[in-house]
């Protein structure tokens, strides 16, 4: 470990932090092209999975790798990269809201779900049940039941932006942001880290809704009603765009702002994707809903 701490040691330097902020660039440029994309071709996973996009890999295993390096990355560069800002309490704790994302869920029929050192209840979905889509749990892949498989090449894109995100908030918050002392007591990381929270159970109510739409035994799609699903598409989208907006403005880094945008990009063009295929999909579907942010988009 002391080897691995030296050589990023090493590695720590002016040349680094330039390679950051590079990579927070092409974040929002690998966002802006994947919106430009999706509006032709259907983002291939979940409802829209196809094998012209590679082998399908059975969803379980594809949502676990894909979304732990998520966890491990910035966890073992704060542990074991001698890493020169990781014992400040601002970057602690926003290293720990954006760990924490990836580190635990709720069950959404209530129970509290854990790996590891935890135990977990999972009430079986039917097949053909609405998917949860959401991008933010790494247990997420233990409460899908038969959900369809993950095309190959969808999932290769997952684990290399996991890894590549994992190391740009991870090496910046523990080793180059620098806060003032009294930080976690001023208004942007006040706001960021309540529109952080506000995100986040907006996000995991939603997913409660859209898990919840059919009673056991029933399949098929449904329109989603309650909560923030009266007025957008995108409820659980809305809830991680506001979530990792609210996180950037708590950190108030470069990296932590690409990656806010990079998701507006993303679950935006995701969300009016659903918002399509409901539209078609239902007659009846509520022609005063917007796709993704209540009241305006």
């Amino acid at each position: 470990m002391e080897a691995t701490g030296g050589l990023w040691q090493r590695l720590s330097g002016p040349e680094e932090r330039r390679l950051l902020e590079i990579l927070s660039y092409g974040l929002v440029g690998a966002g802006a092209l994947s919106a430009l994309l999706l509006r032709f071709v259907r983002m291939p996973y979940g409802r829209y999975s196809t094998r012209r996009f590679g082998c399908p890999v059975p969803v379980r295993l594809a949502w676990a790798l894909q979304e732990l390096p998520s966890l491990l990355v910035p966890l073992g560069l704060s542990l074991f990269s001698g890493a020169a800002r990781v014992s400040k309490w601002p970057n602690r704790v926003l290293l720990a809201l954006f760990i924490g994302h990836y580190a635990h869920r709720f069950d959404l029929q209530g129970n509290l779900l854990h790996t590891g050192l935890w135990t977990f209840q999972i009430k079986k979905q039917p097949r053909g049940s609405n998917e949860v889509t959401s991008e933010r749990a790494l247990i997420f892949s233990f409460l899908i039941r038969g959900g369809k498989p993950t095309p190959f090449i969808t999932f290769a894109l997952a684990l290399i932006f996991c890894v590549y995100n994992g190391y740009l908030q991870g090496r910046s918050l523990s080793n180059y942001a620098e806060y003032p002392s009294g930080w976690l007591k001023g208004p942007c990381f006040i706001v960021g880290f309540a529109g952080w929270l506000s995100g986040m159970t907006i996000n995991i109510y939603s997913d409660h809704i859209l898990r919840n739409l059919r009673k056991p035994g029933e399949t098929g799609y449904k329109i989603p009603r309650g909560g923030l699903f009266e007025y957008v598409t995108g409820a659980n989208f809305f809830g991680e765009i506001l979530e990792w907006f609210g996180f950037a403005l708590a950190s108030c880094t470069i990296e932590s702002a690409a990656f806010a945008i990079c998701t507006l990009f993303i679950l935006g063009s995701r969300a009016h994707q659903h918002h399509q295929w409901y539209r078609e999909k239902f007659e009846d579907y509520p022609k005063s809903r917007k796709i993704v942010i209540p009241f305006v988009l």
